[in-house]
């Protein structure tokens, strides 16, 4: 995910010259780095702002808080699973999602996913922007490949997507987070390869 396309903050007056893109960009890769150093509650904005070389003038004409840059950030830096493709069948289908899911875990926003979770269980605002960035696509992507199997009738009809979703979502998240792995390893890539033939007999995948 690139931070090409950053959001503005909410209710944030536009006055004055253009905002320069380049500073937006090193203000998201400052937070994001002390997220990962200090967490949600040892971020400061003083930091964010010396880290990323701008006055923190600079930092509250984009982002009124805190919160709202960290908000910011969520979005930013947000799951980019890649568009859903049709590979012509289920074990394909959902191999490219578990990879797809892998390389996000592994990248900026696993890193940035990491840092916020346990904000989250009690900031709904971040708790949402988690939903809608982190969540929301994984699970209407699962809908598109369930439905294109059951019409080839690889799967019988009427699975849940919201369980599938979390069925991928729980291991993947649990065995990078939570396990520890070699420094520089992609333990997102090896639970993708080890999870696929369960998923597939959970849904009761057909096999030639």
């Amino acid at each position: 995910m690139t931070t090409d396309h950053l959001p503005d903050a909410p209710h944030a007056p536009h006055r004055g010259r253009p905002r320069d893109a380049s500073r937006d960009r090193a203000l998201m890769d400052a937070t994001l780095t002390e997220l990962q150093l200090h967490g949600y509650s040892g971020l400061t904005t003083a930091a964010v702002a010396r880290r990323a070389g701008v006055s923190t003038a600079t930092l509250y004409r984009r982002w009124r808080s805190k919160e709202d840059l960290v908000l910011g950030a969520s979005q930013a830096w947000a799951e980019e699973l890649g568009p859903d493709h049709d590979t012509g069948s289920l074990p394909s289908d959902l191999a490219a999602l578990l990879h797809d899911k892998a390389a996000a875990l592994d990248g900026p926003s696993g890193r940035l996913l990491r840092a916020v979770l346990g904000e989250a269980a009690h900031n709904q605002a971040l708790a949402d922007v988690l939903m809608e960035q982190f969540v929301l696509p994984l699970q209407a992507r699962v809908e598109a490949l369930l439905a294109r199997a059951a019409d080839r009738g690889e799967i019988p009809p009427g699975q849940d997507p919201l369980v599938v979703g979390e069925m991928v979502i729980g291991p993947m998240v649990s065995h990078t987070f939570l396990i520890p792995h070699t420094p520089g390893s992609r333990p997102g890539t090896d639970m993708a390869e080890r999870l696929l033939p369960y998923l597939l007999r959970a849904l009761g995948a057909r096999t030639a």
